[in-house]
């Protein structure tokens, strides 16, 4: 086994903007978290263009180093152009497949290295000097090739699952729709009254990086909040709860991402299980509780474009959302009968769903395994 620092075998391509009238823009958005996707590309004309712009061919690996911890590493399939918060990255084809390195720079391995090192608190970034400094392990090509080949065959499994889980939650919106109607124009006259009145809403502590432990209690935040689940994998972790009960976690919470909440088409929220308490909240993100309204209707009200318009969340900049926009958000109340009606439908759905995410959970623990393991 050889390793090679990452400078060496994959250095950052000097590139730079021709001028054109437009260009197939990338923005960091558009880039999930974890599976190397690339959602959509922007035309953009010139006059457009803000900040400093790079250009990437289909022979470069894009590294996000803008947080780290979202994990966004792209083999790109079209050339184009985008933010100087992407890297791209040439790697020597001799030594190392492209996409080997890919899979590598997303590996929980790295991700966890390369974030202890990054700096800045709330827009935290990867040191570009510790990120060529990395040693990456480089068995033979033809070993590089059988892993991704391996890798490629259990993403595509992955994602299957995901489509299936997909087609379940848009049911449960339908069934949702077709019980109440739509909360904006309200057809059926419910009661409406801001969610401040029947929910209480907690924004997460400012836990301090430099005092993060190696075990302890989970720190849930929207660094591993994702759309519909939880990374429990990539926590961060607090030594003990003393001191910070009021943060603590319960079964059934629903947590929502207050910086870009809205990714891809969809928010960063989820609802919470007894299966990984205790956990805590972190700062920028808040947690909702029903007081005297079922915590899935809840649910279905908050990851929503209803909530998402309430919030000006897609036409945002910088989206953001505060403790103060969740509790003015205006809710309808139907009877308790029925929120529990459509909490039952849910729960069925769900029975559905979970055979489907232990199979995802069984595939995503192989994959997620350190990269090393994987090689020897």
């Amino acid at each position: 086994m050889k390793y090679f620092r990452l400078g060496d075998i994959a250095p950052i391509e000097q590139s730079y903007v021709e001028k054109a009238e437009s260009y197939w823009l990338l923005n960091l958005d558009k880039i999930e978290s974890n599976t190397g996707k690339i959602t959509e590309y922007n035309y953009v004309a010139q006059n457009q263009l803000k900040g400093a712009i790079i250009s990437f061919d289909t022979s470069n690996v894009l590294y996000s180093k803008l947080r780290p911890y979202l994990n966004k590493v792209v083999v790109p399939k079209m050339p184009g152009y985008a933010t100087s918060e992407l890297l791209p990255l040439r790697p020597n084809k001799e030594i190392i497949d492209k996409t080997f390195l890919a899979y590598f720079l997303r590996s929980p391995h790295f991700v966890r290295y390369i974030n202890e090192k990054s700096s800045g608190a709330k827009m935290p970034r990867a040191k570009t000097k510790d990120l060529l400094m990395t040693k990456v392990p480089c068995p033979e090509i033809d070993a590089q090739k059988k892993i991704v080949k391996k890798f490629s065959r259990l993403e595509k499994v992955i994602n299957c699952k995901k489509e299936e889980i997909q087609l379940f939650d848009e049911l449960i919106k339908a069934r949702f729709v077709e019980m109440f109607g739509d909360p904006r124009d309200n057809p059926k006259m419910y009661k409406k009254e801001s969610l401040g009145k029947h929910a209480d809403v907690l924004v997460g502590y400012p836990f301090k990086s430099k005092e993060y432990s190696e075990k302890g209690i989970p720190i849930v935040g929207g660094y591993n909040l994702m759309q519909g689940y939880i990374e429990w994998e990539q926590c961060k972790y607090w030594p003990n709860e003393s001191g910070y009960e009021k943060y603590l976690l319960r079964d059934n919470d629903i947590v929502l991402a207050m910086d870009r909440p809205w990714v891809g088409g969809g928010f960063k929220i989820a609802r919470i299980t007894n299966d990984h308490l205790p956990a805590l909240l972190i700062q920028r993100t808040a947690c909702v509780r029903g007081k005297d309204v079922e915590q899935e209707f809840l649910y279905a009200l908050l990851n929503s474009e209803w909530f998402a318009e309430h919030c000006n969340i897609t036409g945002s900049l910088v989206p953001h959302i505060s403790g103060k926009d969740i509790a003015n958000y205006e809710i309808i109340l139907p009877s308790k009968t029925e929120q529990r009606d459509y909490v039952y439908f849910v729960h069925q759905v769900d029975k559905s769903k979970f055979f489907i995410f232990r199979i995802q959970a069984c595939y995503n623990i192989f994959i997620q395994i350190d990269f090393n393991s994987l090689i020897f």
